[in-house]
């Protein structure tokens, strides 16, 4: 996955007067096979990548957006110069359409946002965590580990493998991650080459719509364990911000909404409508 997103930024920039050369990193958050709440979140696959960017190993790192933590800020230093346009939010079904599953099977997914919203969905299947690269766990499925899986459609498109999807989940049946669709591109601020180049590329209705999300995320003060969900999208009338946020079992559910046309505002009021209804209590009752 890492490396088809860094081919297709390496694509975006072919032109430039100097020519962009892929940099394969493995961090200790690739290798771990435990889980993540053990390495320190999803922050264990970026605090590498921080450090060699800062080093001048790499230039440009593309992260996706959704794996960036919402409750660390950027080291000093580095910013995200760039957001693509986005992708395709849902989340999909890979194995079986859901409702054709049988009660009890094992739906892996490494998120606990899905999680919650499957044991919500569907209370009669069994979310197991499952870890590794998209096309492992496809692998995995094909073994017979699980009965199907959960994943990205975006993710799913972008390694070839949106054949394999055998149901599309709705952003109502599943609402999306904070930045999901979005590969951002993170630039050291003091290198203006790159930076330029980088910028060229940014999505500004992209960037508005993140930027909500985030907002919201900072803060509710979530963090890598909270089932926060939230989608912004754009349009003529400006922008729309719908959130949720989930206890793990998904037995509770805290929803709001509004509409506005400063992101940071109307992520702000979001988590204030959330934080009113109690979302406070929901997110500190999950260890982290």
């Amino acid at each position: 996955m890492a490396l088809a997103q860094a081919r297709l930024v390496a694509a975006l920039l072919s032109g430039q007067p100097r020519e962009p050369t892929i940099v394969p990193l493995s961090t200790s958050g690739d290798r771990w096979g435990g889980s993540l709440a053990r390495l320190g979140g999803k922050g264990a696959f970026v605090k590498e990548l921080d450090r060699a960017q800062l080093d001048g190993e790499v230039d440009l790192v593309v992260h996706c957006l959704k794996d960036i933590p919402g409750d660390v800020p950027l080291p000093d230093g580095l910013t995200i110069a760039a957001y693509l346009p986005r992708d395709d939010v849902h989340d999909c079904v890979v194995g079986a359409r859901l409702t054709d599953l049988p009660s009890g099977a094992r739906v892996g997914t490494s998120s606990v946002r899905r999680a919650a919203q499957l044991r919500r969905l569907h209370p009669r299947l069994t979310p197991v965590p499952i870890r590794g690269s998209a096309n492992g766990r496809l692998a995995k499925l094909d073994a017979g580990e699980f009965d199907a899986l959960i994943l990205a459609v975006a993710g799913l498109e972008r390694i070839g493998e949106q054949r394999r999807v055998a149901q599309i989940l709705t952003t109502t049946q599943m609402l999306p991650a904070i930045g999901a669709g979005v590969l951002a591109l993170q630039c050291r601020v003091d290198d203006a080459a790159t930076l330029a180049a980088a910028r060229d590329l940014d999505d500004a209705s992209t960037r508005a719509c993140v930027t909500a999300e985030r907002a919201l995320l900072r803060e509710l003060r979530g963090h890598c364990h909270s089932p926060i969900a939230a989608h912004c999208t754009d349009s003529d009338t400006g922008l729309t911000l719908h959130a949720a946020v989930y206890s793990t079992d998904g037995a509770d559910l805290l929803e709001a909404g509004d509409r506005g046309s400063e992101p940071d505002k109307l992520g702000v009021a979001v988590a204030g409508e959330l934080l009113a209804g109690g979302a406070r209590t929901l997110i500190d009752e999950i260890p982290h």
